[in-house]
């Protein structure tokens, strides 16, 4: 296979004049190009085992899919899981569309250490309807894709915000029903809203519902349990994790370090430390009270408020500093 100057993909890694820097064998863009033709593939007797394959192809096992849009009554977001992406894809042929394909147009790149970034400003979902009349619509707007960065290259979050779209009939239908005009006003009437067919919109509206039992219907595929069991299971296991303490981070042991004595002492400090040594009882002062009131001039009395009676019987004494700068306690 060889791309050609007319093919929209001409920057495939199988043309000639194309080198790539990565070592995959295809562009993230390629992928795109491969899903359109998997889904042209499509037969009426797609089943939801061939969905499912579509699905475990091109999408991760925890990829999401989101879609923004604006309708009448406000702006809409929608994003549903893996299990849910097969589903919606079927649902758009459901709505009456016979083809579906997507083009991407000066889309920019972005590697990352384990996935690509695609994002693509200029977007075009085309999908063509056969009922209830052949119709082309083209959905414009923003598509974000992140690839993982290994062989299979498989879509991990798709996110399509919609900005405008568009619904051609043909000059051919307008002209055979140009003396009807009952077919007429049929014709200029819209058949999607905003490029979604009402399939696919009811879908994603049951979505918001079906996403948060994802957890319910695998415990009950898994363990076979009843509908409540699952729930009661789950409702528990959800306080447990509310009410469980969150799990400390382990601290490395630190080593003790001996502290090296000081040869040299002031004649306080030696005296404070002779005292404490033979009576035991008597708690040190502390050290910054001691360098506070010889540092700052006319600080008469530091009070010192200790657990062992004074002379007097007292908790609280204080220590005066004389002016030869000896200490000298007072009751």
């Amino acid at each position: 296979m060889s791309s050609t100057p007319h093919d929209p993909f001409y920057s495939s890694p199988f043309g000639p004049f194309y080198r790539r820097h990565t070592p995959y064998m295809v562009q993230p863009e390629y992928r795109i190009y491969e899903m359109n033709k998997r889904l042209q593939s499509r037969t009426e007797d797609s089943d939801n085992l061939w969905w499912d394959a579509f699905a475990t192809e091109f999408f991760e096992d925890d990829a999401t899919l989101t879609l923004s849009f604006c309708l009448e009554d406000g702006p809409k977001r929608y994003t549903i899981g893996r299990t849910l992406i097969p589903r919606y894809f079927s649902t758009v042929f459901e709505g009456g569309v016979t083809d579906l394909y997507y083009i991407l147009k000066h889309s920019k790149e972005s590697y990352h250490n384990s996935s690509i970034t695609v994002d693509c400003d200029q977007c075009a979902m085309v999908t063509q309807h056969g009922k209830p009349m052949f119709t082309k619509v083209c959905t414009e707007g923003r598509l974000i894709l992140e690839f993982t960065f290994d062989d299979l290259m498989r879509i991990k979050t798709w996110h399509f915000t919609i900005r405008q779209y568009r619904e051609l009939v043909p000059r051919s239908i307008l002209a055979m029903h140009a003396q009807d005009p009952q077919v007429l006003d049929q014709l200029s009437k819209n058949i999607t809203r905003m490029g979604l067919t009402n399939f696919t919109l009811n879908y994603l509206r049951l979505c918001v519902i079906l996403e948060p039992m994802q957890e319910l219907m695998s415990r009950h595929k898994t363990y076979n349990l009843s509908p409540r069991d699952c729930l009661k299971t789950c409702l528990f296991q959800k306080w447990q994790r509310m009410v469980a303490p969150p799990a400390e981070p382990t601290r490395q042991p630190t080593t003790k370090r001996r502290k090296r004595k000081n040869s040299t002492s002031s004649t306080s400090n030696s005296g404070a430390g002779n005292t404490a040594n033979s009576t035991g009882s008597k708690k040190k002062a502390p050290a910054a009270n001691l360098s506070l009131s010889s540092q700052v001039p006319g600080l008469g009395a530091i009070p010192n408020c200790s657990l062992n009676p004074g002379r007097d019987g007292d908790l609280c004494h204080s220590t005066a500093v004389t002016p030869s700068g000896q200490f000298k306690e007072k009751h």
